[in-house]
């Protein structure tokens, strides 16, 4: 009896006599990883009367699209600030679309791919062995010397007048080692090439069915792995592609400021992938701006690298020809205007990623801190810097590399061969796509951090 009328009293005591027990936040701002943070804060919401979180809780996902759980009051500030920002940003790019419009017929297509006797036409291998189908040349007529069909092959005409034939069609030394029976051709009929061994040429190799088959398993896969969203991530793709198609190429050609046009297409294709892949949010917003200011850095580096490098963009033969046929162009202006783009697609994932970070973070704990938001973020971005940051270097390496490997062939020393033209160029797109993209880390993680507000979260008796 006396231990349960001390319990009894114990329990009858004025609320002011209580001790008092603060919330442990403490262990969230000290923690190694946001994780402890998270179970603070799930463990104090089920003490506090709030839903607790658990695994399939909206602060625990790591989703790039779930809701977040904010109170309502603090959902419409965020959107009111990010519509503030991003509003304008949007205006801005559809008047930039409207005055740089190519209004006028540009160079796209001007130039004729064949001469006027030339047609092309399509064929199919039937034999590697010229000695199949030499004869049936010399039955076309004309007198020839034999020097196309060194490197030709037999093969069935399926298009235009000599449909149904089986003819020697000459193949360049380079292109002899890809073809096989049944292989698809691209041909030139071109009746001065006659005086050769045969009237036909070849172009290139057919590629539809590959490529189809490719696009139609990378679709599958897409949806079946990530559905909606992974179809809506395709979508668009395809519309930032026809940004580029439409817009970008026809405007450069047509004499308009290169950086300009990058600018205002880069801005289009971002907000086009980003909202119809990852839907109009408080989260994909952020991770907008994030890649609007990687944008920002990525122009201001390439403008001084390839000044400072003196890089002239004239370093192959596409451009020199491009310089060639379209007169004013300006190739440093395009070498800079294609470091921007380069870097858009990582650019965008990395922050998409990021401002999925800190607002779960603040999702899971209402109370962290600004500043604990950003160090708990960064400790996540520095995994992304780790991993994105070769992986720039490694893509550009490896399209570059017939051109390592023709540099590494000449007799000249390392460093001078690393700083020639060519190489520079690889290594300054490098370098500021990836200066670009680490920065836009700390840059994405601050501005979410900064639209997080915290909620001061009552002392328990």
């Amino acid at each position: 009896m006396g231990r349960v009328t001390s319990h009894r009293n114990s329990d009858s005591r004025e609320p002011d006599q209580r001790p008092r027990r603060r919330r442990p936040q403490h262990r969230a701002e000290t923690g190694s990883g946001p994780v402890p943070a998270a179970e603070d804060s799930a463990g104090d919401r089920s003490r506090g009367g709030h839903q607790a979180l658990g695994p399939d809780a909206p602060g625990h996902t790591h989703s790039h699209s779930g809701p977040l759980n904010l109170s309502a009051l603090e959902a419409k500030r965020v959107r009111l600030v990010l519509a503030a920002i991003v509003v304008p940003l949007v205006l801005v790019t559809l008047v930039g679309l409207v005055v740089l419009w190519p209004k006028h017929s540009t160079l796209v297509g001007s130039q004729p791919f064949t001469s006027q006797e030339a047609s092309l036409e399509t064929a199919t291998i039937t034999s590697l062995d010229v000695a199949q189908c030499q004869e049936a040349s010399a039955a076309l007529g004309g007198v020839s010397d034999g020097s196309l069909l060194k490197d030709a092959v037999c093969a069935k005409i399926t298009s235009g007048a000599g449909a149904g034939l089986i003819l020697p069609v000459h193949i360049p030394a380079e292109s002899r080692p890809a073809a096989g029976v049944g292989d698809g051709l691209k041909v030139m009929y071109t009746p001065q090439a006659l005086a050769g061994g045969t009237p036909y040429v070849f172009v290139d190799y057919t590629r539809d069915l590959p490529i189809a088959a490719l696009a139609v398993v990378y679709l599958v896969l897409v949806v079946a792995v990530a559905g909606r969203k992974g179809a809506l991530s395709v979508l668009g793709l395809l519309l930032a592609t026809g940004v580029l198609v439409a817009f970008m190429i026809p405007a450069l050609l047509g004499g308009a400021s290169p950086m300009l046009v990058t600018l205002v297409g880069s801005s289009a294709m971002m907000l086009l992938a980003v909202y119809v892949a990852h839907g109009v949010s408080v989260r994909t917003t952020t991770a907008l701006l994030g890649t609007v200011v990687g944008v920002g850095i990525t122009v201001v580096l390439s403008l001084w690298g390839t000044g400072a490098a003196n890089l002239t963009g004239a370093v192959d033969e596409t451009a020199m020809t491009l310089a060639s046929l379209v007169e004013g162009i300006d190739l440093q202006a395009l070498l800079t205007c294609g470091m921007v783009v380069a870097g858009l697609g990582v650019l965008n994932d990395v922050t998409i990623t990021q401002a999925s970070a800190v607002w779960e973070l603040h999702a899971a704990n209402p109370a962290l801190a600004r500043r604990r938001l950003f160090i708990g973020g960064m400790r996540i971005g520095r995994d992304h810097i780790a991993s994105t940051v070769y992986t720039l270097a490694f893509a550009y390496a490896g399209t570059a590399l017939p051109l390592i490997l023709s540099a590494a062939l000449i007799d000249r020393a390392v460093m001078d061969t690393v700083l020639s033209g060519e190489i520079a160029e690889e290594i300054v797109r490098t370098l500021v796509s990836s200066i670009g993209l680490v920065l836009s880390i700390p840059a994405t993680t601050a501005i979410a951090a900064a639209l997080c507000r915290t909620t001061a979260v009552p002392e328990e008796a």
